[in-house]
């Protein structure tokens, strides 16, 4: 079997063309909000306490899933090969979520200064933000799995990062965001964590510890889990048709913005890969640690960093619109970055 038939093994349909799906769902959303104007009038009303309800539980939908597959038993094994785990931690919360700011701010506030005007700039850098802040928990597996990674590892991997998150999310966020003028309150911030990350993973682990008391490893793997096989993809795309109905005069009146939020996020998804997948190679760590290590870095929980930006600035937010096209990039650009890491396995052959 070829190496490109190699990368599709592994990712669904749903999730190989979620750039296609994410483009119809702007579509289908612009149009409601243009023509249907009611349905986001309506859908507006449905909130409590700033947060939208139909978006939250389209929210919960999509991370729960995802929060079953963390075997949080694995944490107990990360004394076992440290080294690609330090590296991880490394490159996602003190490398990444400070260099998705420089990049977000040199080209918002620099490059494209005479075609962003300064308050959507300030906008679409907290989305940037909310992004860099927030590393891949879920697709990460997928992406180790396309790139033949250490599955033990990439366990352990994203079981830490899910317990960081709920520590150091909301200061780094609260740090660039005051850097950037964005004023949000410490208690928005943490009510977010709360709803979009406790709440989910807190019930995630719930669920898969009485399913292998219950019935089993074997069951939940190979039946439990995959009855929720696309229930994240279609979660995530009824919240962006929901989220573009809102956007859809913003996206109107700056189509090219789309484009333009796009170049920094792409830059910075394969700068953090290099960095990561580098330094691995320096550290002389197998391409099977390598490869995940890399990924989970220049990938993000577009989940969470979504969520986030409607809870802390509204549907209608330009914040929300960056976080979007996250989404949007991120799929092609990490197949990409797959496709590298398996036409160099070579760097590592003598690790």
């Amino acid at each position: 079997m070829s190496k490109e038939n190699n990368t599709d093994t592994g990712i669904s349909f749903f999730e190989k063309y979620l750039t296609v799906w994410v483009a119809l769902c702007m579509v289908v959303g612009i149009l409601i909000g243009k023509f249907l104007p009611a349905i986001p009038e309506f859908l507006g009303k449905l909130e409590y306490a700033k947060v939208s309800i139909p978006v939250a539980i389209l929210i919960w939908i999509m991370i729960y899933p995802m929060m079953m597959k963390v075997d949080f038993k694995s944490v107990k094994h990360v004394g076992e090969n440290p080294q690609g785990l330090y590296l991880t931690w490394i490159v996602n919360w003190l490398i990444k979520p400070f260099t998705m700011f420089g990049m977000a701010w040199l080209f918002f506030y620099v490059v494209f200064k005479t075609l962003i005007p300064a308050e959507l700039a300030k906008d679409y850098l907290a989305g940037a933000v909310l992004l860099g802040a927030a590393p891949c928990t879920a697709m990460v597996f997928v992406w180790s799995h396309l790139t033949k990674g250490n599955p033990a590892y990439t366990v352990v991997q994203v079981a830490t990062n899910d317990l960081i998150i709920l520590i150091a999310f909301v200061p780094i966020v609260k740090f660039l965001l005051g850097i950037s003028d964005v004023h949000v309150p410490w208690d928005t911030l943490f009510l977010s964590v709360v709803l979009f990350v406790v709440v989910p993973l807190t019930g995630g682990a719930l669920t898969r510890g009485h399913m292998l008391k219950t019935k089993g490893q074997n069951y939940f793997e190979n039946t439990f889990l995959p009855k929720f096989g696309n229930i994240t993809i279609i979660g995530l795309l009824l919240t962006l048709v929901i989220i573009f109905s809102f956007q859809g005069n913003v996206i109107l009146d700056n189509p090219l913005h789309i484009g333009l939020i796009a170049v920094p996020l792409v830059i910075q998804t394969v700068l953090i890969f290099f960095i990561a997948y580098i330094a691995a190679k320096v550290m002389k760590l197998p391409h099977n640690v390598a490869a995940p290590a890399g990924m989970i870095g220049a990938s993000n929980f577009f989940e969470l960093s979504v969520a986030v930006a409607i809870a802390v600035f509204g549907t209608t937010s330009p914040v929300a619109l960056a976080t979007i096209v996250g989404v949007l990039v991120e799929v092609p650009v990490m197949l990409a970055l797959v496709g590298f890491a398996n036409r160099t396995t070579g760097w590592f052959k003598e690790n």
